[in-house]
């Protein structure tokens, strides 16, 4: 299906607690030619970054683990999810957002990262962007605890595991995260152990 276009938008604020909901009703052109009145809700959260931390040498990669109450309420018992790390933009450039994120969550500090891709996480209700990163660390980049910002209240634990065990993790189906899942088989695929 082509692209249609669109007219006629109209946008109101139902919600601005935690990030912003909209009703959007607008007009879509459908291929025949005729035009479709539709209504949908786009929940902005800003954009974001997540990284996959890993050693080479040691075959290893770093993991988060927080409590997350959208899962909890969706049938995760524990409410905890283990992740890559990740944050939102916030203003920053994803580059500099994820460097900030992993020595917040992780306390690492990374010198070099690579962006591998990019990605609409929920695009039918979701508007957020997420910059997708990979970069290497080793004990000598530790300077400090982590466990994310004090003020965001995230109590993040710092887990390490190596490659396989996290590959394992996703097939057990104790890693159900999007982008981590999306970094591991990235990193399987382009061969980074």
């Amino acid at each position: 299906m082509k692209n249609g276009t669109v007219k006629n938008i109209e946008k109101e604020l139902l919600s601005d607690h935690w990030y912003t909901l909209h009703k959007i009703t607008f007009e879509y052109h459908k291929e025949d030619g005729t035009w479709e009145k539709q209504v949908r809700e786009v929940y902005d959260r800003g954009n974001g970054a997540a990284i996959l931390l890993y050693n080479r040498e040691k075959g290893t990669v770093v993991l988060t683990k927080q409590f997350r109450m959208p899962t909890y309420m969706n049938g995760n018992p524990s409410g905890m999810m283990i992740e890559v790390c990740a944050g939102l933009l916030d203003g920053d450039h994803p580059e500099d957002c994820i460097k900030k994120e992993v020595e917040e969550e992780t306390g690492y500090r990374v010198r070099e990262v690579k962006k591998v891709f990019e990605s609409y996480m929920s695009p039918g209700s979701v508007s957020e962007i997420l910059h997708f990163f990979i970069g290497q660390y080793d004990e000598h980049m530790k300077v400090g605890e982590g466990g994310g910002a004090a003020h965001e209240t995230e109590n993040i634990e710092i887990l390490e595991y190596t490659f396989e065990e996290a590959l394992d993790m996703i097939q057990k189906g104790t890693i159900k995260d999007a982008k981590t899942i999306m970094l591991l088989q990235y990193a399987k695929v382009h061969e980074l152990f």
